[in-house]
């Protein structure tokens, strides 16, 4: 049912006429829609409703729905053209619904029509820009600016919703309703054992983040540990908390890049958690082939990140634009055959898809929570970035789109792995 609040004016007709249109085939509709000035077509009958999709100006509509696109829908979004009141995760499958249509030439024509009847005004893009990135990809300077662009952002608003250990990357949950800290947490013993840590071996991990595994590993493992990042923010937080904690002579976070890390130094493990997505495919083989030669004979390296099955070219997306750019996280087996051809034997893969579902969903409720304090530390077209790739994310791990795989890779010594025949002690007490 359409509720207008007030007598309705040509601009409230004509979008909820194009509204309707739209979703006329999407069922169950299990959310509102509310124009800027009130008017509101309600859920269908009988449905709870999910979440409200609110219009704010009268040339919302035309901004959305005139040359539709993922990016496009997405800086209507940040750029509050219309907001998402509720779950945003929810609203993913309209979304959806609307990018699958393709309506006939008449039905074009008529939107077509509806829409240009809107007003056209200018956006006040305020707040976070698309990268504009410059130079050859994944070159050395280019990956730093597409990396700093991300990670960059703030500290401050980092620790809004990632939790105490700022742990940017996929838990390891007991159970769904386990504490978001308790599941970082399970993720670095988890790590450490599949790596299986020993006292007075030499750890690195690349792309160490705020260095949660490395101060977890030289407290627990009673190891060495240095973490590299692009990020100077990062590692300056990252060793105030070494040094607070008294590790700082035995744990470091460096500014650098993994390709610049001296051949002549010798790793017993390597880490890289959630890092590979920013390599790119073409420089895999570069990637495993610097893993290699940093890790000592007989040494083991676990590699955690998220991968697709790229059936279709993705084209410029809305987080190529605002989130990742240059991110490009391949399929599962193109990475572990560019491993095996850097000469690793593969020992292990495993799929932590719904862990990281859940990751998300706590990360999006915290930020949500937090909504006045992270446009404080930033401002409000930031805030929704983030609230809508997360959610996106979330949904793509939930529908199967995306995965995420720890793989763990030896460096064979004359036919010796150093592994045990079996997996104990990777679960035991978790």
């Amino acid at each position: 049912m359409f509720i207008p609040v007030r007598r309705s004016d040509g601009a409230v007709r004509s979008t909820m006429a194009v509204v309707r249109f739209l979703l006329k085939d999407y069922h169950p509709r299990d959310f509102s829609v509310r124009t800027w000035d009130g008017s509101v077509w309600e859920a269908e009958a009988g449905c709870p409703e999910r979440f409200s999709m609110v219009l704010r100006h009268p040339g919302a509509a035309r901004r959305m729905f005139l040359t539709p696109s993922e990016r496009g829908l997405g800086e209507a979004y940040i750029y509050d053209d219309f907001d998402i009141e509720g779950s945003l995760e929810c609203a993913l499958p309209m979304a959806e619904h609307l990018f699958r249509l393709h309506p006939g030439p008449l039905d074009r024509l008529r939107l077509a029509s509806l829409l240009l009847s809107l007003p056209s005004r200018l956006r006040t893009m305020s707040g976070r820009k698309p990268a504009a990135l410059k130079g050859t990809v994944h070159s050395l300077e280019r990956d730093h600016d597409a990396v700093t662009y991300h990670y960059n952002t703030s500290n401050s608003f980092f620790c809004l919703f990632l939790g105490s250990d700022m742990a940017y990357s996929c838990a390891y949950f007991s159970s769904s309703d386990q504490d978001l800290d308790c599941a970082q947490g399970r993720k670095h013993e988890y790590v450490c054992r599949k790596l299986r840590l020993k006292a007075g071996e030499r750890l690195l991990d690349i792309g160490c983040g705020w260095g949660g595994l490395v101060r977890y590993a030289v407290k627990n493992f009673d190891v060495t540990a240095v973490g590299v990042t692009l990020s100077e923010p990062q590692a300056h937080l990252a060793n105030e908390r070494i040094r607070k904690e008294g590790l700082a002579d035995r744990c470091k976070v460096e500014v650098r890049d993994y390709r610049r890390i001296e051949a002549s130094a010798s790793y017993d493990k390597i880490a890289s958690i959630g890092m590979v997505e920013h390599v790119g495919e073409a420089k895999l083989p570069e990637y495993f082939g610097q893993v290699w030669r940093l890790l000592r004979p007989g040494g083991l390296f676990l590699n955690h990140g998220i991968a697709h099955q790229r059936l279709t070219s993705r084209g410029s997306s809305f987080s190529e634009a605002f989130v990742f750019p240059d991110g490009d996280p391949v399929a599962i087996h193109v990475s572990t055959r560019a491993a095996e051809l850097a000469g690793f034997e593969v020992r292990d893969v495993e799929s932590l898809r719904e862990h990281y579902a859940l990751t998300l969903r706590h990360w999006v409720r915290a930020l949500e929570a937090h909504h006045a304090e992270a446009v404080q530390a930033t401002d409000e077209s930031t805030y929704r970035v983030w609230r809508l790739f997360m959610s996106a994310s979330a949904y793509q791990f939930v529908t199967g789109r995306y995965n995420v795989y720890q793989s763990l890779y030896a460096k064979v010594d004359r036919g010796n792995s150093g592994l045990p025949l079996t997996r104990a002690g990777w679960y035991e007490g978790l």
